[in-house]
């Protein structure tokens, strides 16, 4: 009989040294560094091969697939593959860390950098655990497959590419969320609201003109600061009114004065946007403060619907608001919120849909209330749902392989989040942050546990296992 953990013990500082090694890559999306081998940028192009070199010495047959993906695979059978769909890229990675984010460091038990938790923890312990099967030399019916993705954080082109370029895997697991097991995941609509065209200042005159508003650099990140640019003979007046209105909200704030024009910078939390809830978005926030003010009419319209927007993280105030048993409520989070005087205004929402949602219906719902504010949809993406019923071979191999590694009771969730699960037909998210435990993806200080790192391996290198015997 195996001991599965103890097996993940004793390969523990190879995999730490190996995991160190891609933590230190900042695998960004920077498509001013693409080539046609690189095309999401240089770094991640980096870390994808660093994948495929630990593969191909650990004795897998590997390839690369036009620099957007690739994959390391384990013979078996021949009768079916099991994918295990992973990422090397990370979101950028703002604010004051402790420690640099690429340059990893262990703190009492806890692995510290940017990408420790999403994704490049849980992709190495399920290399490790493929690793391990391949080790134990057991025998396996069907192949299995890890794929090493490049853009799962910026619209998972890279496995669209993966997916028409190979043959997907139908079953198996991205582990790139929670233990124990999400067999629904919400589906997306990624909408950008803008002033509408034509709208001229009108009415009496104001005293104050915003200038500028600028917050987040991605749609799935609740924006962690802000920044706005007020002009008018009050302006440096209001310095003590803002510093008073973060102490009594609980975040930071500074204000830079030039002449008639004072600058607002406000610090909130950052969080992942499928639980904007967890987050401070310091956009919103900031124009709460500033929606109050004297502002000129098209500023005033901006601030005022942004002002809407702070804290409704369900979509009440937009009239969409949802929720089914099976995934829970609809949610919203302003990612990107940017307004130039002489140029373009808008705000950019990323919507978490339940399973049985409508999107014609919300879609619909949401331009009514962005016209009542003077916005038009300009731009309009959405991903479907994915869902895999309980009881699936998948899920009960998954569900049996975790039991009997943590004696915890294997329960389905669901997740606002998007996977690569949702690429293959019976594909689930599972793992590797456990229960109880903070979530720190798309965070500052992210981080992962050691002891959870090799536990997780230990796991998978069973849901393998059980998967393909």
């Amino acid at each position: 009989m195996i001991d599965w953990q103890r097996e993940a013990e004793v390969r523990k500082n190879d995999l730490m040294k190996d995991l160190i090694g891609i933590l230190e890559i900042a695998s960004i999306k920077d498509l001013s560094t693409a080539t046609a081998e690189r095309p999401m940028g240089d770094k991640i192009g980096e870390a994808l091969e660093y994948m495929l070199k630990l593969s191909e010495e650990a004795g897998f047959t590997v390839k690369n697939v036009d620099g957007m993906a690739g994959h390391a695979e384990l013979e078996g059978g021949g009768e079916g593959t099991i994918g295990i769909l992973c990422h090397v890229d990370v979101v950028p990675a703002p604010g004051e860390w402790t420690t640099p984010p690429f340059e990893p460091e262990v703190r009492e038990g806890r692995l510290y950098a940017r990408g420790s938790i999403d994704d490049k923890g849980p992709t190495l312990a399920a290399f490790y655990g493929l690793k391990m099967v391949r080790e134990l030399g057991l025998e396996l019916r069907k192949n299995v497959r890890i794929i090493f993705g490049t853009d799962e954080e910026s619209g998972m082109s890279c496995m669209r590419h993966y997916a028409e370029a190979e043959l997907m895997p139908e079953e198996g697991f991205a582990p790139d969320a929670v233990f124990p097991i999400i067999n629904a995941e919400k589906g997306q609509m990624n909408v950008k609201l803008a002033i509408g065209t034509g709208r001229k200042e009108q009415g009496q005159e104001r005293v104050l003109s915003l200038l500028s508003f600028q917050s987040g650099s991605r749609i799935n990140m609740v924006p962690e600061s802000a920044s706005a640019s007020v002009a008018g003979p009050d302006a440096g007046q209001l310095e003590k009114d803002f510093i008073l209105f973060c102490n009594v909200n609980g975040v930071r704030g500074d204000v830079a004065i030039t002449d008639d024009v004072a600058t607002f910078n406000l610090y909130g939390t950052a969080a992942h946007g499928m639980e904007p809830f967890k987050g401070v978005n310091a956009g919103t926030l900031l124009a709460v403060f500033l929606a109050d003010l004297d502002v000129q009419h098209t500023g005033a319209e901006f601030l005022s619907f942004l002002k809407l927007l702070h804290g409704d993280f369900y979509g009440h105030r937009l009239g969409v608001s949802y929720k089914d048993e099976v995934s829970g409520p609809l949610t919203v989070n302003p990612g990107i919120i940017s307004f130039d005087q002489a140029g373009e205004s808008f705000v950019q929402l990323n919507i978490r849909c339940p399973v049985s949602s409508v999107y014609e219906d919300l879609k619909k719902r949401l331009e009514e209330a962005a016209e009542s504010q003077g916005f038009d949809l300009e731009d309009y993406r959405e991903s479907q749902p994915h869902y895999v019923a309980p009881g699936h071979p998948v899920i009960e191999a998954l569900q049996k392989a975790y039991q009997e590694e943590t004696g915890e009771e294997p329960v389905l969730l669901s997740t606002g989040g998007a996977t690569y699960a949702r690429f293959m037909k019976k594909g689930v998210a599972f793992g590797a942050c456990f229960p109880g435990k903070e979530m720190t993806a798309h965070q500052k200080d992210e981080y992962i546990e050691v002891d959870d790192l090799v536990k997780a391996e230990a796991i998978y290198a069973r849901a393998i296992y059980e998967l393909a015997k």
